[in-house]
């Protein structure tokens, strides 16, 4: 009874932690939280798929940043808004995600994303953004809010001013991200972004985003695979999660093999944790949690060891994952120089919503005292 017990009570952890599509944080490490809300009316087909094509890269640009030294924790929300399907008493404003570390959660979440309508409430949405999400408050975590859509910024009853001094006053930086033609309805956008300390940008929403395919993508897509292959689900939620896992990668690689190249290297990062579903992470974060296990809950493979043989097999997979993640980090340091290069001989383009991001990103970033890799 207490085994049966205890298992149930493990599982119920872990059901709950990816229902919510996030792992408490370190309260004590430093924190990097970015919410992205998104105008998914019917204009903005464009701009969710620039958030998709610059999902990867956006998180790759935050694992650059340090703070004396160490990898700050990174969390990212997603709002839409401005979509008609939405709920009319809700301002037509839904939390996709709150502050998570949940990547492949954000992925599926993102890529389920449609347009419809709409009516667009820039400043309820900043402050449902400001009120609901679950804002770090050290003094060195960096905090960010990016709102990006097409109409005048000033709709509905929520003044965005107040919103986003209330930003202010948790140490919210609000950055606005005007998508279509500058000289429509801009002026709201550009003093949203001066009021919150933030920057301001004018995108083509409906640009296709550029990718540059190097000499290394196709080597690196490989080691996928067997990167994969060190993921040991536990549970029929762990096996959901794996499933999860490639279907995030199909995502990346239908955008780009660039693209997924890029997926592909946000994997080797700390912030690529899946403790709530594999067995490799939630050893390395309990050493304990052999004895925890139900064995019904155990992949096929690991059905009849004991339980030094569970462990053991854990390790062999954790060291194969170490190795493969080397490999692909230094794949992904030539696969950047590669690319800054070419960046240097054809120019990059104009903005889109990830350089937006990354951008700004970098330059708070700098101003705060974090340092760049």
């Amino acid at each position: 009874m207490k085994k049966f017990f205890l298992s149930a009570v493990m599982m119920a952890v872990v059901l709950t932690t990816v229902c919510n599509g996030a792992k408490a944080s370190n309260d004590n490490s430093t924190k990097i939280q970015v919410a992205i809300l998104l105008d998914t009316s019917s204009s903005m087909n464009g701009l969710i798929n620039q958030a998709k094509s610059r999902l990867w890269n956006i998180v790759n640009t935050l694992t650059t940043l340090k703070f004396k030294g160490k990898s700050p924790d990174i969390e990212i929300a997603l709002y839409e808004y401005g979509n008609s399907e939405l709920r009319v008493e809700d301002d037509y404003i839904r939390q996709v995600m709150p502050l998570s570390n949940d990547l492949d959660l954000l992925s599926d979440k993102l890529f389920g994303l449609t347009t419809n309508g709409g009516y667009e409430y820039c400043g309820a949405v900043i402050k449902k953004a400001v009120d609901k999400l679950d804002w770090g408050k050290g003094d060195a975590d960096m905090k960010l809010i990016y709102i990006a859509g097409n109409e005048p910024f000033n709709q509905g009853e929520i003044d965005y001013k107040l919103a986003i001094n209330d930003a202010l006053k948790k140490n919210i930086y609000v950055n606005t991200i005007h998508c279509g033609d500058a000289r429509w309805g801009i002026d709201g956008w550009k003093e949203g972004a001066a009021i919150g300390k933030g920057k301001f940008f004018n995108i083509d929403h409906n640009a296709t985003i550029r990718f540059i395919s190097t000499p290394f993508d196709d080597r690196i897509s490989t080691f996928n695979i067997q990167l994969n292959n060190t993921y040991i689900g536990y549970g029929r939620i762990g096996n959901a999660r794996k499933e999860s896992q490639m279907k995030q990668d199909n995502y990346a690689q239908l955008i780009s093999s660039s693209n997924y190249a890029e997926r592909v290297v946000s994997k080797t990062k700390r912030v690529y944790n899946n403790s709530s579903w594999d067995l490799v992470d939630m050893y390395k974060e309990d050493k304990n949690i052999i004895e925890k296990l139900d064995k019904k809950e155990l992949p096929a493979e690991l059905q009849n060891k004991d339980k030094k043989g569970i462990e053991d097999f854990i390790k062999q997979k954790e060291t194969e994952r170490i190795s493969l993640q080397k490999q692909i980090d230094e794949l992904a340091k030539k696969r950047q120089a590669y690319i800054d290069e070419q960046m240097k001989k054809e120019g990059d383009g104009g903005d889109d919503l990830g350089k937006a991001i990354n951008q700004s990103v970098i330059d708070l970033a700098l101003t705060m005292g974090y340092e760049v890799e």
